[in-house]
């Protein structure tokens, strides 16, 4: 099932990456969704090539009651992003790979930091697949809006974050 989100935030690349590598903002946007920040290591320094991973636990309770069967009352979602370094005009992009303890689900997605005068447009671009004979293309067809409402939460968060921090310094 492909994956496609896009928005624009009023900040540029470098202000979005710092943004999304921020123990605090990751905690805030587990906790929005009623989930938890288990962990979160960035490897590098975010100014150049970067890793980026973060396990969190969120709930199952949105989920269909057939698959919290199987789940129980959270997942647990680990996420790995490997950044690249930005471009002169501080655009820059990742490889991002979601999977979901116990559940055969996994994305595979290239998300995009697109600077755009003294905007950054944040465009995801991925596939969401599932290994389960038969049922696979099922399940990832209900997953994918999940994902995908997951993505511009990051994103409309990123803009909220942001927007309470103007003028505190960092």
């Amino acid at each position: 099932m492909a994956l496609n989100a896009s928005t624009t935030l009023p900040y540029s690349p470098a202000t979005v990456t710092d943004v999304f590598t921020d123990e605090a903002f990751l905690k805030h946007t587990s906790e929005h969704v009623g989930g938890e920040l288990q962990s979160m290591e960035v490897d590098g320094a975010t100014d150049g090539p970067f890793r980026l991973t973060v396990v969190r636990t969120l709930p199952t309770e949105r989920l269909p009651d057939i698959a919290k069967k199987f789940v129980g009352s959270t997942l647990t979602v680990t996420q790995k992003e490997s950044w690249s370094a930005p471009a002169e005009d501080g655009s820059r992009q990742a490889t991002v790979e979601l999977s979901v303890g116990g559940v055969p689900i996994n994305v595979n997605a290239v998300q995009k930091l697109i600077a755009d005068g003294a905007n950054t447009r944040v465009e995801v671009d991925g596939k969401v697949t599932s290994s389960i004979p038969f049922l696979g293309g099922k399940i990832a067809d209900a997953a994918e809006p999940m994902i995908g409402k997951a993505l511009n939460i990051q994103a409309t968060e990123a803009n909220k974050w942001l927007e309470s921090r103007q003028g505190q310094s960092n």
